[in-house]
């Protein structure tokens, strides 16, 4: 990804602060034109720099109150199909690479403790699962945010 320029900095951090904000809203607030902001948030979506809006949506909002994060050890050789395998479960809501001990770190969502057992049986059941662990999520202590890091860009 190529580096973000101040405007683009600006643009994010105006949208983090107020993600329904219209493009008109952006624009007054920044002092830039409805065109020069439309033609920005095109440029960063082609960049990648926004993340799915499936982000925004609570977990606990459609049942699933519970979040787990559960660290699978695996078959080296059989990594690639069996992604292909997890990401058939539709509690597993990301799924990370990891160096250590283990081999990917999972956070999974679930209805209770009978259900993400069920789901660790899931996990379990793939080819080339060797071994979980799960740690229960017991509280959102720091939330997912990135307005810390576009405010370092702007102090650059």
């Amino acid at each position: 990804m190529q580096p973000l320029d101040g405007t683009d900095t600006r643009l994010l951090s105006a949208m983090a602060k107020d993600p329904r904000g219209t493009v008109v809203a952006l624009a007054q607030k920044l002092g830039l034109s409805r065109n020069t902001v439309q033609a920005r948030m095109a440029q960063l979506e082609k960049k990648h720099a926004f993340l799915s809006f499936e982000r925004r949506i609570n977990p606990a909002a459609l049942g699933y109150p519970l979040t787990a994060f559960i660290t699978v050890h695996v078959q080296q050789q059989k990594l690639a199909s069996l992604a292909e395998d997890l990401a058939d479960i539709p509690e597993i809501l990301e799924g990370f690479g990891l160096t250590g001990s283990a081999d990917l770190l999972l956070r999974v969502v679930a209805l209770d403790a009978e259900d993400l057992y069920r789901i660790n049986g899931k996990i379990l059941s793939c080819d080339g699962v060797d071994r979980t662990d799960t740690a229960l999520a017991m509280r959102e202590m720091i939330p997912y945010r990135v307005q810390p890091l576009l405010g370092r860009r702007s102090d650059a």
